[in-house]
């Protein structure tokens, strides 16, 4: 529904793509210089507040800062909220002015790492069809958008427009091929906190926005995707599609994920 899209930004309401990446990343960058200038003034108020002696003695008087015990509180509150920001969004801006030199979404980031994984023929690698050069990559954002952000994009020799959609159809059916059917032997709400499955699996949910599926004992679900704790398949017969749901739930026929004599990584209770 977004063309070219990045992420959905749960901090300004909206998706990222086409049409406000170029003033997303400048939103990063702002938030960025704004708060590390908070930071250097807080941080020189603060240094001031304790140094008040000696800038009364020997410095020069209109420099003194006097902090009661509330104010100095609440600097050094306010610095540290200043301080966390430059971290936690300058780390977000180098992610995503690395993504725009190279002209990948977070989406298309995903595809491509798994693509370079994937066993292929020696004389066929994988090329990626966007990076046109880091310059004109970033120049597509910024300034020059290609046309109306469908079947515009400016191609690598040797690649069209479904190269990439052919190598995510691909990937979707080795995906497939991997599947394991699993038996419900627990009842399962489809709730994100689910109390009654552990402390240990409400703490550890998966860091997606996925569904999670009610499951009922004896249900049966091919399993796509494994976690330490948590697990997302597709009910075998069901209206509700696919999602996750917590290991200790189920069963799996086959095995297959352990050979003789190891424990098995995906905690089947089998």
């Amino acid at each position: 529904c977004v063309m070219k899209m990045d992420h959905h930004c749960p901090w300004i309401n909206n998706c990222c793509g086409h049409l406000n990446h170029a003033k997303f990343t400048l939103f990063l960058i702002s938030a960025v210089c704004g708060c590390f200038q908070s930071s250097v003034l807080l941080f020189l108020g603060l240094y001031r507040a304790f140094r008040v002696n000696w800038y009364f003695l020997h410095g020069d008087r209109t420099s003194i800062v006097y902090l009661s015990l509330y104010q100095l509180a609440f600097t050094v509150f306010s610095f540290g909220l200043a301080l966390g920001v430059v971290l936690a969004v300058g780390g977000l801006f180098y992610v995503q002015m690395k993504q725009i030199i190279r002209n990948e979404t977070s989406i298309e980031n995903w595809i491509v790492i798994k693509a370079l994984g994937r066993p292929r023929p020696e004389n066929s690698p994988f090329i990626y069809p966007y990076n046109v050069g880091w310059w004109k990559n970033i120049k597509q954002v910024f300034w020059d958008p290609p046309g109306n952000g469908l079947t515009d994009w400016p191609l690598v020799d040797g690649c069209h427009q479904y190269t990439l959609t052919i190598e995510q159809l691909i990937q979707k059916e080795d995906k497939r091929a991997r599947k394991k059917h699993y038996t419900i032997v627990k009842n399962y709400s489809g709730s994100w906190f689910p109390i009654s499955k552990g402390i240990r699996t409400c703490c550890s949910p998966p860091c997606s926005d996925e569904l999670r599926i009610p499951l009922s004992v004896g249900d049966t679900v091919y399993v796509t995707r494994w976690r330490k704790r948590w697990l997302y398949g597709e009910k075998c017969i069901s209206s509700n599609g696919s999602g996750c749901f917590p290991v200790l739930c189920s069963c799996s026929f086959l095995c297959q994920c352990s050979s003789e004599g190891t424990p098995c990584q995906y905690w089947c209770q089998c």
